[in-house]
């Protein structure tokens, strides 16, 4: 890992640890949410570590939370993890060929490790950033996951200290600059937002988030135009 580190430019190593501060307060988050909800203080790090998805995680408690079963808050869980095949498929020969690589990089495969990795020109750099941002992400994750576990006990109540805020307000954080540049993005973002904010008061937990997607309909592409064949012709 120390060798992977020092391939990295000063200016990746300084966006991965600022990301990593990012993360370690998400899993404070994380983590005092889930005692508050009545989880043992160890659960939530179990959790971290096999699963390491904070999204999937977070719904896994709050639909728990809600009064929902677990077979409901699983499935919700790997509906919003399905974006991980494509994941998979776009990133497989960064991991690396053999099978323990494989194996332990999907493991590590989260949204910003596969973005970082995907943003570098060179196989062979994205290889070593896939690896440095996925192995700083996990430790920060697990360690940010167990304080606030255990702080969740002495807490309380973490909506005190805006606690339940700390998720949301990180992932927006990191989709920003893709909405400032991209207007079909933006777009996109801004129908997912209002249609979760729509349908919330009549459906159960979790569901509006996945209602949320009917916003990629602005991704599609309009249908040619007879006016337009004839223009490209």
């Amino acid at each position: 890992m120390r060798s992977i580190w020092r391939t990295l430019s000063p200016t990746l190593r300084r966006d991965l640890l600022a990301l990593a501060g990012a993360i370690t307060v998400v899993g404070l988050s994380f983590g005092a949410i889930a005692v508050a909800a009545g989880l043992p203080w160890w659960m939530p790090s179990v959790l971290s570590v096999l699963v390491f998805a904070g999204g999937s995680q977070f719904m896994v408690v709050g639909v728990v939370a809600a009064g929902g079963g677990l077979v409901a808050a699983v499935l919700g869980a790997l509906v919003l993890n399905a974006r991980h095949l494509p994941f998979g498929l776009a990133i497989g020969d960064i991991m690396g060929r053999g099978r323990l690589a494989r194996l332990v990089g999907s493991h590590l495969m989260v949204d910003e490790s596969v973005a970082f990795a995907m943003a570098q020109k060179d196989p062979s750099r994205g290889r070593a950033v896939f690896w440095a941002c996925g192995t700083v992400l996990f430790v920060s994750w697990n360690v940010g996951t167990l304080v606030g576990a255990l702080a969740g006990q002495v807490i309380g109540d973490p909506d005190v200290l805006g606690l339940d805020a700390a998720f949301p307000a990180a992932l927006l954080a990191l989709v920003l600059p893709s909405l400032r540049k991209a207007p079909r993005t933006r777009n996109t973002a801004l129908l997912g937002a209002a249609i979760a904010l729509a349908s919330t008061p009549f459906l159960p937990a979790g569901a509006p988030v996945l209602l949320a997607l009917g916003g990629l309909v602005v991704l599609i592409p309009a249908p040619a135009t007879h006016a337009d064949e004839e223009v490209a012709a």
